[in-house]
This record gives C-alpha cells, structure tokens and sequence, in this order.
C-alpha cells in the first residue's frame, strides 16, 4: 500500500516537472520568436512602467506618505484625507500604553506600504471626530477610501486580542480593508509566528459607516 502511494506521488510530482518544462519552453519559444523590434518595444514598455511608477511614488512622498505622522488638530486630519486615497489614521491618548504598540508597527507598515499615508491623531484633541466616527476605544484605527470611512481597527481584538502581534498580522488587517495594497492570503491571518492558543477574529471585507462600539479589554 505504501508503496503504491509512493508511485502515485512519484508520478503526480513528474507530471507537474513536465507542465513546468512545457511552460519555460513556451515562453522561450516566444521570445526567440520575437525580433529587435519587439524585443526594443518590450524594453520601452517595461521602461515606460518604471518611470510612471517612480513618478507615482514621487507624487505620494510629496504628500507626506511614506512617514508616520502625528498631526495637530481635527482641520489637519481632513486636509490630509482629501489629499490622498488611502488613509491610516490612529486615533490615540498618550496614556495608553497600547498606543505607543501600535506606533511601533505603524511606523514599519507607512515605509513599506507608501502607496497609504498613514497618520495619527490625539483623541482627546480632536472631540468633534470622536464623536462623529463613534470612537469609544483608544486605540482604534480609522480606515479611510476616497475621504470616507470604510472600517476601524477596535483595540487589538481583530490582532489576536494580544499586546504581541506581529507587523504582519496588522498588515494583514489592513489588506482586508483594501486600505494598503496587500500580497498575501487574505482568506487567514499570519498566525504562524504568533502564540499558540491565541484566538484570532476572522475579518471579513465590508463597508462600515460610523458604527457604535462596547468597550473590551482596553484602558477605557
């Protein structure tokens, strides 16, 4: 019986080898196929692409991406959301210790991601959005698109319900909100490098419109 499982994996692995084989041969077949001039428009394209890509970058380090910032008032926090398409904002108090957690993995997260400007803002200098956007727990994260409020991140409660999360699973997060352009898997969270035994909260993609929220386990 061992054996024959031995076969069937055998077989099933040259089979993939020769799929693999077939598609190499095919793309080299095609570009000995082409001449200097496709072989020149190609490079231009590719060119073409960096260079629109590097203006874009440009464009979003001008308007402050790239860096984590602390802004200074309520009139500050809706220039710089209609300034820009993705906005991280991080609604905090400098009392609470899990605010200074989040700082770390934002500051990581507003390098990598600069196509998202990430910025953060003292809740207790800002009543008026407070109120309006329903933030009852310090931390939450604001999640914004096209200058409206697509979903919050609530405390740590959709990070494991852990101070030690990683950048990852913050990362992965986002990703669920479309607010950073995410790589991965955002079927399941990167829980392989956190605790065993933690419990995750599943995250679906939504649209969340100034909703009300029960404090849990945080400062206030």
């Amino acid at each position: 019986m061992a054996n024959q499982s031995m076969e069937i994996i055998a077989k099933v692995l040259e089979q993939s080898a020769k799929l693999v084989e077939e598609q190499v041969d095919a793309q080299l077949a095609k570009l000995n196929e082409m001449d200097e001039d496709d072989l020149e428009r190609l490079k231009e394209r590719r060119l073409e692409a960096l260079k629109k890509a590097q203006k874009q970058k440009q464009e979003w380090l001008s308007k402050g991406h790239g860096e984590y910032r602390d802004i200074s008032s309520e009139k500050d926090f809706f220039s710089e959301v209609k300034d820009s398409k993705n906005v991280v904002c991080h609604f905090y108090r400098n009392s609470t210790f899990r605010c200074k957690i989040l700082d770390k993995h934002l500051a990581i997260l507003a390098k990598k991601h600069v196509e998202t400007k990430f910025i953060k803002l003292n809740a207790e200098k800002a009543p008026f959005l407070t109120e309006r956007l329903r933030i009852k727990v310090i931390p939450t994260l604001a999640l914004l698109i096209d200058g409206k409020t697509k979903d919050y991140v609530v405390g740590f409660t959709d990070l494991g319900n852990t101070d030690e999360f990683t950048t990852e699973m913050l990362e992965w997060r986002l990703g669920c909100a479309d607010v950073i352009n995410y790589s991965g898997n955002l079927r399941e969270p990167p829980t392989a490098t956190q605790r065993s035994g933690t419990k995750f909260t599943k995250v679906e993609k939504k649209t969340i419109r100034g909703r009300g929220y029960d404090s849990d386990s945080e400062d206030d």
